[in-house]
């Protein structure tokens, strides 16, 4: 039973007479205990709620469209509280966060509703065999999982819950009904590399088409790991034969159905100083959101800003001085990027400042994991021009703050120029060195039609 928060004015629920405050029982005799039960039961043409007012129980019976919504809204977007990780995962990040950050930093979420709603993967340990069979009868998919690897013993060691080897069955029963898997390694030296990493290969591909990608990410590790598990950072050597091994496997797999399934974070052939895959290895890129290719989608999307005729037109009159800050990963091709929009606007000038991460250590080298704090301090007192552009991604989802808490209007206010926050995309990135949008007109840009 949950309780109504809201009803759209003017929505099914209104025009019937629902409150806000009355509490939700079932629909159609099927009880709602969060969002996964309400998706499922209300998606049907005709159908009756049971509900309660001061005590009271009545039942609204509506006929609508499928899968129209009826207006409700509820305390929480999972009706119900988040599910805490029970995991204790020796690479975990939020593990080794300093102290002193703001609370919400330090929650682990393992919720598999997350995994349906907002792409979050999920670790299964906190799944019973009836949320599993659920999730079957339901068909959420895509499901997104963190495998991390297939040997039982080795994920219960990983993971530090006596539950994460025999949950790893509900894969098969997932790939058994037909639902779709995004599988996920955090690849860690010495324990999930090398022949273990080959098993959980060969053992996930049997899963193929189900499980339809495998990201490999190396774990990310922060100057802050006292008392941890001891973890070491992949040399340029064992990067490498991370990918000779990966690729190896994925081009039989390729030759055999027809895509790798298994595909390679950027960090790793940064790491290993080999040149990144071409636009056609990522199939489409199922795994960016993980790292996996998220720089070659960005040259290709900045390639193609560029050859579009009318961006080329789009010539800047007016002299234009600005700062791109970044991480040390991405440092090359921001800088390649932006020599060559100045070999085509000879009226831009733009600075690339490489900014090393102080505050979790300067092995995390991922622009998304910088903070206010090494931005400001690096970039003090240095000639920024007339607009800052940093990722996206260094900001909270939603907010315009970082990870330290600094918020993007201090940041302003402590380097005296405009920052704006730029979405992981080329075309965004096109249009932002040029000025173009967040509120500055064609004409003050001296937009040539």
């Amino acid at each position: 039973m949950v309780k109504i928060t809201e009803v759209a004015p003017g929505s099914l629920a209104d025009r019937h007479g629902i409150l806000a405050g009355d509490y939700l029982a079932d629909i159609n005799n099927s009880p709602i205990r969060d969002v996964l039960d309400y998706r499922f039961y209300l998606a049907e043409r005709s159908v009756t709620l049971r509900l309660l007012r001061n005590g009271e129980s009545f039942a609204v019976s509506i006929r609508k469209r499928e899968y129209d919504d009826i207006g409700l809204s509820f305390e929480t977007p999972l009706m119900d509280e988040k599910q805490r990780c029970c995991n204790g995962c020796v690479f975990c990040f939020i593990d080794q966060n300093p102290k002193g950050m703001r609370e919400s930093i330090y929650f682990k979420d393992d919720d598999s509703r997350l995994s349906f709603l907002h792409g979050n993967y999920i670790t299964m340990t906190n799944m019973t065999d009836e949320d599993a069979a659920r999730i079957v009868k339901m068909r959420f998919s895509p499901i997104n999982v963190s495998i991390h690897t297939t040997n039982p013993e080795l994920r219960v060691k990983m993971m530090k819950n006596k539950n994460a080897g025999k949950v790893l069955s509900y894969l098969r029963d997932f790939a058994d009904a037909g639902l779709s898997v995004c599988g996920q390694i955090v690849l860690c030296k010495g324990l999930n590399d090398g022949e273990e990493l080959l098993r959980s290969m060969r053992e996930l591909s049997a899963l193929y088409p189900s499980l339809s990608s495998v990201s490999i990410v190396p774990a990310g590790l922060t100057k802050h790991r006292e008392g941890l598990y001891p973890l070491a950072d992949f040399n340029a050597g064992e990067a490498g034969a991370v990918i000779d091994m990966v690729e190896g496997f994925a081009k039989e797999h390729l030759a055999k159905t027809g895509s790798r399934l298994f595909f390679l974070a950027d960090e790793l052939y940064l790491k290993a100083g080999r040149p990144l895959p071409d636009e056609a290895y990522y199939e489409g890129y199922p795994q960016i959101e993980n790292g996996v290719g998220m720089l070659r989608a960005l040259e290709e999307e900045f390639s193609f800003a560029v050859e579009d005729e009318k961006s080329i037109l789009s010539l800047c009159k007016k002299e234009r001085s600005i700062s791109i800050a970044t991480g040390v990963a991405a440092y090359p091709y921001i800088s390649s990027i932006a020599a060559r929009m100045e070999r085509i606007f000879s009226n831009l000038h733009i600075n690339v400042c490489k900014i090393t991460n102080k505050f979790f250590g300067e092995s995390i080298t991922v622009a998304g994991l910088l903070t206010g704090k090494d931005i400001c301090e690096q970039l003090e007192d240095k000639p920024l021009g007339g607009e800052l552009l940093l990722s996206r991604s260094t900001l909270r989802q939603g907010e315009d703050v970082f990870l330290c808490g600094m918020t993007v209007e201090e940041m302003e206010e402590k380097l005296s120029v405009r920052v704006r926050a730029v979405e992981n995309d080329g075309d965004a990135l096109f249009s932002a060195i040029l000025g173009i949008g967040e509120g500055t007109s064609e004409e003050e840009m001296g937009k040539v039609e």
